[in-house]
Order: C-alpha cells, then structure tokens, then sequence
C-alpha cells in the first residue's frame, strides 16, 4: 500500500489596496505579509518530503508555491483546475451594505445562494479540484504533493470529501490565509483530513479569495 499526502495550500495575503473582489483579474501580488506567509510556509514543509508542487496559474498562488519549490528543488507546475472560482462581482467591491451589493441591478445574482447564482456552481468546483487532486497524487505517488490554490475551491473539495452540503456561510469557513489542508491517501482512498495554520489565523470575511 503506498501513503501518498496531498496539501491544499491557500495562497498568502494579496496586495489589493482598492479593498475589491480580485477573483480570476490578473496581476494581484501578494503582499509583503503575503510573502512572509509564503516563507514560513515553506520552512514549515521544509523536512517533508514533496515531490511535486503545483499551482493555480494566478500571480498570488504561483508567488506562494514558489519558495516551497525551491527549498525542494522542484519546478512549479500550473494546473487551471486549481484556479479561483469565477464570480459575476469580480473587480467590484462587495462588502455588505457596500458597493456592488447595494445596487438593484445586481439583486438578481443573488437569487440563489446554495449554487450560488453569482458564480461558478459549488458541484463543478468541487469536480474539477478533485480531478487536481488525483492528477496532484499520481504525480508524487508513495510521497507528499502541495497544490496552491484558494480559499473558495479548497474549502468546498474539502466539504465535498467529508460528504457535506456544499452551499455555507463564508464566515465559517476553516481555510485562513496560507493554511494547509491535507489529505492523506492509502493508494487511491483517502483515509484522512487534517488542518493546519502554519502562517497563523485569519478572517475570511476580510481576507479575500
């Protein structure tokens, strides 16, 4: 039987001075705190033994696996199904009772929050992180992979594995700046799900995607 760890990394802290929903737009960094998050997070895998590290193809997820690949001597892969979720509000700001929010042309995005109808279905990030997943395992098979992503697509492959709704409150969401979710895999099943915030706690409602 081979032991085989896949860690869902959540990008760090992202450079977004304007306060808006960055989603899939190009060009937003990781902040200063963002790249520190990334270095402790490398230190703290440091010992493991990863043997493939792959990204999302966005500037801040690429910019997190970045030391991890390079303590281990590995090139960054890129993987599109570990990308953000595609959302209706992306460069606008969304906060409640603020912004895009606030305007009655945008009320019918939010007819319906358990798909949600303001993005891409809950079901089909679920679907294609999974197929990210088992790609990510095949290709460190016996050893431990790391795939950056973030916190919408992680949290929900996470509650999809644990046979839970999928539709939530994003305030409750366990998946902080830089946190590590892995999955332990016994050849193909996997047996376990463990939580770790290397980097510290954050709030999701007020720390992006």
């Amino acid at each position: 039987m081979s032991k085989t760890v896949v860690h869902l990394l959540r990008h760090g802290e992202v450079h977004n001075p304007t306060g808006v929903l960055y989603g899939r737009l190009p060009n937003f960094r990781l902040s200063e705190t963002g790249k520190r998050q990334a270095l402790t997070v490398a230190e703290h895998l440091s010992d493991r033994d990863i043997t493939h590290v792959v990204a999302s193809p966005l500037q801040r997820a690429q910019e997190t696996a970045a030391p991890i690949a390079g303590s281990h001597r590995l090139e960054i892969a890129t993987d599109d199904r570990l990308i953000e979720s595609a959302n209706v509000f992306e460069g606008q700001k969304v906060s409640v009772g603020d912004g895009a929010l606030r305007s009655p042309r945008n009320w019918p995005h939010l007819r319906n929050p358990f798909t949600p109808s303001w993005g891409e279905p809950y079901l089909e990030i679920a679907h294609r992180m999974l197929g990210a997943v088992h790609r990510a395992r095949e290709a460190a098979d016996g050893h431990e992979a790391v795939c950056v992503s973030h916190q919408l697509p992680v949290w929900t492959i996470r509650r999809y594995l644990e046979g839970k709704r999928l539709w939530h409150h994003p305030a409750r969401r366990e998946c902080s700046l830089a946190s590590l979710t892995s999955l332990v895999f016994d050849d193909e099943q996997l047996v376990e799900i463990r939580y770790s915030e290397p980097a510290g706690s954050s709030d999701p409602r007020k720390t992006g995607a």
